[in-house]
Formats: C-alpha cells, sequence, structure tokens
C-alpha cells in the first residue's frame, strides 16, 4: 500500500495494514499522480498481487521432492515490472526453484509483471522477503552457495560450479546489487562481455547466468557437489 503520509487520516488505515502485514510505503504525490493519471486516488493507492506469495520454505521444499539441489534467484531491487516478468519467464525456462524479491523498493507480482511473464508466473514460486542479507544467512546455513552477478567482478560466471545448491543474486535497474547485499554473498562474478558496453539489462543477464548454470546441471544431473571456484 502506498500513502502520502501516516499521520492523521492515514494513521487508522497503515495501522490496519501493517497489523495484516502489508507492506505500506510513504510516497511522494508525483507518484500517486503519475499511477493514477486523472484519477482521484485521495493519497492512497493499494496493490494486490497477481499470485500468492511462497515462504521460502516452501520454496526449498520443492527443491527436495524434486531431488535436485536448490537452484534459486534473489532479486535486488527490480523495479521495472517488465524486467521482473521477463525474469520469470527466463527461471521458470531454466528450471529456477523459485524467485527471491524484496518488499521494499521493488516491483511486486503485479497484472504486467503476470503478462509479461507469459504464463511462466503459474508455475515458479515467488517469496517477498524483508531483508535479503538475512535470507541470504539463512540460505547459506541450510548449504546454498550464494553469488552475486556484478559487472566489476574478476571471476566469470563459467569459472564455478553451478551445478550444486546455488543462489544468483541480480541487481536493479539502477543501482545493481547493494553494497550490504554484496558483503553477505559467498562470491562475486561477472558475465564475460567482448563489446564496448559495461553491463546488461537484467533480465538478460539473468537469462545468460541461468542457462549456463542449465548447461552444468545437464551435464551433472542432480549430483549434489559443493561448488568451487573451478
Amino acid at each position: 500500500m502506498l500513502v502520502l503520509r501516516t499521520d492523521r487520516q492515514f494513521a487508522d488505515l497503515v495501522q490496519l495494514a501493517k497489523a495484516q502485514q502489508v507492506p505500506v510505503h510513504l510516497e511522494p504525490q508525483p507518484a500517486f499522480d503519475r499511477l493514477v493519471p486523472g484519477g482521484r486516488h485521495q493519497g492512497v493507492i493499494a496493490f494486490i498481487a497477481a499470485k500468492s506469495y511462497s515462504s521460502t520454505e516452501d520454496i526449498l521444499q520443492r527443491a527436495t521432492e524434486r531431488d535436485e539441489p536448490p537452484f534459486l534467484v534473489l532479486l535486488d531491487g527490480v523495479e521495472d515490472p517488465h524486467n521482473l516478468g521477463a525474469v520469470l519467464r527466463t527461471a521458470e525456462a531454466a528450471g529456477v526453484h523459485g524467485v527471491f524479491i524484496p518488499e521494499r523498493r521493488a516491483v511486486g507480482l503485479t497484472s504486467v509483471v503476470a503478462k509479461v511473464s507469459a504464463g511462466a508466473l503459474d508455475h515458479i514460486p515467488v517469496s517477498r522477503v524483508g531483508n535479503l542479507v538475512r535470507l541470504i544467512e539463512d540460505l547459506k546455513k541450510v548449504g546454498v552457495w550464494v553469488y552475486a552477478v556484478e559487472p566489476s567482478a574478476q571471476k566469470l560466471v563459467t569459472q564455478i560450479n553451478l551445478s550444486g545448491p546455488v543462489a544468483l543474486v541480480f541487481g536493479g535497474e539502477g543501482q545493481g546489487v547493494r553494497p550490504g547485499v554484496l558483503q553477505q554473498c559467498d562470491d562475486r562474478v561477472s558475465i564475460p562481455m567482448k563489446g564496448k558496453v559495461e553491463s546488461l539489462n537484467v533480465s538478460a543477464a539473468v537469462a545468460v547466468a541461468l542457462f549456463e548454470a542449465v548447461r552444468q546441471r545437464g551435464e551433472s544431473g542432480s549430483r549434489k557437489k559443493t561448488p568451487t571456484e573451478s
């Protein structure tokens, strides 16, 4: 739910939303005018997800039921619904067990996301978490190796073992993966780039990295190997 303020006439509504664990965000007037052009929003806009969110436990259980090492995607601040929809389509095609998105400063499961995913949203679980750093800590405790995909990384995504339990972290359209999230990851990797541009759009980067994992996991089957640096 987006609100102009949390005081006065908005206070009761904000308290009710928080009691139901609905994320509440403060936004300036121009944001409301952009989201509801010509409409009478009265300072409050609510977004309803196109699909229910899954829990971390549900996603890890999905990997167990398939007898496969966890294969996860974490998105740090993707705000464009077209990008998220494209990522979900690619992730589902690659056999990813689940995608994690943050509650704040990121797009949720909107109707646009569902449309761009071309049906993939119906088949891949998405979890919305309050703290990506804590999520990474929890994943590492259960043996998942977490790699941030960053253009500045010296190690290439083709040089690491992606056939075991692994999570790949991708940054948003602006600042990429945030420093605090980067620090918590096991390592950083980059995509081989031969041209003049320094980075790819997030949905393109996801496609390249995930299908390198598909190649490796296809070769090794479901063997639960520990990722290494070579």
